[in-house]
């Protein structure tokens, strides 16, 4: 999988996707990361990318131009046209079901808006998705792009050692993950459950579900309703 960022900020996307399991994976070719300079792309020469907003307003807004340069020149660079992705909070929150289907693409890129958003008209003719990573309003889309390229790189095959590093994790499968634990098996007066220490991997198995539902329904009922309703169709 190839992931290309544009971005205002490319050493601060470069320097944490270079780290830790994301960076072993590039280093060894499973996945690719490119990370550009909004700026170049820019056509004047304090490389302004914004300017003020028609009808008046707070705070400025990223220009149209510079943007779809940008990433004409990543397509040109590439046999296909990569999904190309805004992160907004205008769009859809991000699911682990989204990042499944992300997953399975050869190319994605992520434009991290700024100031007061992006000009309509880039994302009319350019955006194929708008995601968002919450409810809330950042000072950039860095934290979310990194956060997308991030949890979609972990799911490309190889990246982690075995599947089951991510497919018995929450939000897989629609629910919480059960508890875990590990030495000493008693800790300040607390003890591992029982059975954990059995060695008996079917009631083992067993419990992991139970405390899989249990979870989600004390900490995310509405994942439970969400699955009911998927389910029912």
């Amino acid at each position: 999988m190839r992931i290309d960022i544009i971005t205002l900020f490319p050493e601060m996307c470069e320097s944490v996707m270079s780290e830790s399991i994301i960076g072993r994976a590039r280093k060894k070719g499973l996945i690719e990361i490119e990370c550009h300079q909004l700026r170049d792309y820019a056509f004047d020469k304090h490389k302004r990318v914004d300017d003020t907003t028609y009808g008046g307003g707070m705070g400025m807004l990223m220009m149209a131009e510079p943007i779809a340069l940008c990433f004409e020149d990543i397509c040109s660079k590439l046999e296909d046209r990569p999904h190309f992705i805004y992160m907004s909070p205008k769009g859809k929150t991000l699911t682990q079901q989204r990042l499944r289907e992300l997953s399975q693409m050869k190319q994605l890129c992520i434009l991290c808006g700024h100031y007061e958003g992006v000009d309509q008209r880039l994302i009319d003719s350019f955006i194929d998705e708008e995601i968002s990573i919450g409810d809330y309003v950042l000072t950039g889309g860095e934290l979310p792009a990194l956060v997308l390229a991030d949890s979609v790189s972990r799911l490309v095959p190889g990246v982690l050692s075995d599947e089951v590093c991510f497919s018995e994790e929450s939000h897989y499968d629609g629910l919480l993950e059960y508890p875990q634990y590990t030495k000493p098996s008693v800790w300040r007066g607390m003890e591992v459950p029982e059975v954990l220490l059995s060695g008996h991997h079917a009631n083992i198995e067993k419990w992991r579900k139970e405390q899989a539902l249990d979870e989600t329904r004390k900490k995310r009922p509405d994942l439970l309703e969400k699955t009911k309703t998927d389910e029912n169709g």
